[in-house]
């Protein structure tokens, strides 16, 4: 039983990695300039960076809690600021939270 040739198995991973590149990459919908201001404002809020200064690296379950708690207070503070602007999120239905870390 002979192996295939070197040659032969290359050109069949080159193909296989052409075929990959050429598919196209998901994209999100575009944010318009107060989305983009609301989202800046999140990820700067008071809420967010506080729980920035309670994370103890070295602990994981510790930091996947206080990473948690940061999304979730990120994406309030991200609703509110759309809400004080008269523009609504969209989608309508509440992220799932994952068990255990409250």
């Amino acid at each position: 039983m002979r192996a295939a040739p070197l040659p032969l198995a290359a050109g069949a991973l080159l193909l296989l990695a052409g075929c990959a590149a050429r598919t196209p990459a998901p994209t999100a919908a575009p944010q318009t300039a107060a989305e983009a201001e609301c989202r800046q404002e999140a990820r700067n809020s008071p809420a967010v960076r506080d729980l920035a200064r309670r994370m103890v690296i070295g602990i994981q379950a510790q930091m996947d809690r206080v990473q948690e708690e940061q999304r979730i207070a990120e994406s309030q503070a991200y609703t509110d600021c759309l809400r004080r602007r008269g523009l609504s999120r969209g989608g309508g239905v509440e992220p799932v939270r994952r068990p255990g870390l409250f």
